[in-house]
């Protein structure tokens, strides 16, 4: 054999390959960026009816370009305790079906439009100053690379024809005998689980195919193997994940696996099928100026890929239930409870920024709801002489766990921030940043209230009824505040910020008539010191924490 066609033949695959993933990735981010809100909107959808799971892992799958991203999203979902093991299965069938449409992407013959896509698709992306067109232009440049890559990989196959060594080789590709079958799936797998998608492992196959390297009967059945390679890519995710997590990147690959064990033995009929539903022979061969061309191969391939997964999904479908069962059993539960995290964000959600920022705002919630119980229970603690220790305790765990929602949170916004996201998710989540800060700067205060109450505790002293009645006004007051501008974030409303500034305004006005009474006093009933400084620290506590929820406010309506 040549060696210099060899190495023109490699590099031309290798470097078709890679130009190709880079444009499923850019297509991928691009449509992300533009369908970012509907996407999210979709996952919202999730619920324990399995046709709907199905829909959205399909629509999901389908805008990603994508089923080694979506079951990975799936596994930390599932991680994350967002989904249900049902769910999940659900939307990993729906992601089975989404995956087929790169595929059929691949069917439209305009792969030597790929590079000039590419080149004006590249300018737009490099010149424009407005988002959405810099958004559309990385679709249209993961789209030209799509198409430009395959047909370098189409151009680097072709010497095989005129190699005897390579085309016995590939004659061994034949799924002619039960043996064969066999080997074309394994080999599919194998090399989807090398290159870590199942899209790039099907245009390789249709870049073969349409070159007449391998035959379409051979096509088919490596495109059988691939759907089981995908599911690598999930089982890697799943690792160092609870035991949900792993039940849901096992089911993806028992999926896949009863799949292609009930088309096996049927093989040669799905054969005869696939002509039918094509509408043409896909084997169909045209010698036009002595050159040999497969007008109908890549449709054909395209088809048998839908076909399988459909069918596939309508089988496995009314038995979800069962599986789940199983999965159970295959991964039984731990006798400890498993929490990686104490927010439910993944590292397996920053392939979709998207999601990070619907979640980091479900995680605020949840910090919010934290600071609701702490205003309760310091309230009791304020109330009473008496030790609450169970109240005392908690307020200091759960501020502790405040300060690591807030870490987590920041972790994974900062992340995404660096990833390529529209402005407007880039605002969102520069927002969700301040107020997580603001969030655990309120339970600091809180915390400082508890520890100046304890201090007087311990010394043996009491704030006079006077005093007692002020902290219990003001903290009621700063509560009903701190709830006004918690529900603006539940609601999404940002024009909280007129009656953020007028209750804001009033209880800055309560402090200054409580400090200037207080300094009264001092005058005249000369209190402990101890007592008089502690009681003004509780009152610039409580001045600091509506100056905190007013930041809040102010970041809802865009000011901050």
């Amino acid at each position: 054999m040549n060696n210099s066609v060899l190495t023109d033949m490699f590099f031309m695959v290798l470097g078709g390959l890679s130009i190709f993933l880079l444009g499923m990735h850019n297509m991928s981010n691009g449509v992300q960026a533009i369908a970012g809100n509907k996407m999210r909107q979709l996952i919202n959808a999730v619920t324990n009816n399995r046709i709907m799971a199905i829909i959205v892992g399909f629509f999901v799958t389908a805008i990603i370009q994508s089923s080694s991203v979506t079951s990975v999203m799936v596994v930390g979902f599932v991680n994350a305790e967002l989904m249900t093991l049902t769910q999940a299965l659900g939307v990993i069938l729906g992601a089975d079906i989404g995956t087929t449409v790169t595929g059929w992407i691949l069917v439209l013959k305009i792969g030597k439009y790929g590079l000039p896509i590419l080149g004006a698709a590249g300018l737009f992306y490099l010149f424009s100053k407005n988002d959405r067109v810099h958004y559309f232009a990385m679709l249209f440049m993961g789209i030209g690379m799509i198409f430009f890559g395959l047909e370098l990989m189409k151009n680097g196959f072709k010497p095989i024809r005129s190699e005897p060594e390579f085309l016995a080789l590939f004659s061994a590709f034949s799924p002619d005998t039960l043996g064969g079958l066999i080997l074309c799936a394994v080999t599919g797998a194998i090399v989807t689980a090398i290159i870590q998608s199942s899209s790039a492992a099907v245009g390789i196959v249709m870049g073969m195919a349409v070159t007449g390297v391998v035959t379409f009967d051979a096509s088919v059945a490596l495109v059988l193997g691939m759907n089981i390679g995908t599911t690598v890519t999930a089982l890697l995710a799943c690792l160092g994940t609870t035991t949900n997590a792993k039940r849901a990147a096992y089911g993806h690959t028992i999926i896949k696996v009863i799949g292609v064990m009930w088309i096996l033995p049927i093989f040669p009929l799905y054969l005869k099928i696939l002509p039918l539903l094509s509408g043409a022979d896909p084997a169909t061969v045209i010698v036009k100026d002595g050159v040999e061309t497969f007008p109908h191969i890549l449709r054909g391939i395209a088809v048998a890929h839908t076909v399988f997964n459909i069918a596939n999904v309508i089988l496995i479908f009314p038995f979800v239930t069962f599986l789940t069962k199983a999965l159970i059993k295959i991964a039984p539960d731990k006798p400890f409870k498993e929490l990686p995290h104490l927010t439910k964000l993944d590292i397996r959600m920053l392939d979709t920024p998207m999601i990070v920022i619907e979640q980091s705002r479900n995680e605020i919630l949840r910090m919010g709801k934290i600071i609701n119980e702490l205003f309760d229970d310091l309230k009791l603690v304020v109330s009473s002489d008496e030790a609450d220790e169970n109240k005392t305790k908690n307020i200091f765990k759960q501020e502790e766990n405040i300060d690591i929602f807030q870490k987590e949170i920041s972790t994974f916004l900062i992340s995404t921030i660096s990833a390529e996201i529209t402005r407007e998710l880039v605002i969102e989540a520069h927002a969700h940043l301040r107020i997580t800060d603001e969030y655990e700067s309120i339970s600091d205060q809180i915390t400082d209230i508890l520890k100046l109450k304890l201090k007087l505790k311990n010394s043996g002293i009491s704030l006079t009824d006077n005093e007692h009645n002020d902290i219990i006004e003001l903290h009621n007051r700063i509560k009903d505040y701190f709830n006004l501008i918690n529900t603006a974030i539940i609601e999404k409303n940002n024009t909280i910020i007129a009656d953020a500034t007028t209750n804001g305004s009033y209880i800055a006005h309560l402090f200054r008539e409580k400090r200037s009474r207080h300094l009264e006093d001092i005058a005249r009933t000369k209190p402990d010191p101890l007592l008089s400084v502690s009681y003004m620290n509780m009152l610039n506590a409580y001045r600091n924490l509506k100056n905190h929820i007013l930041n809040v406010a102010e970041v809802l309506a865009g000011e901050k």
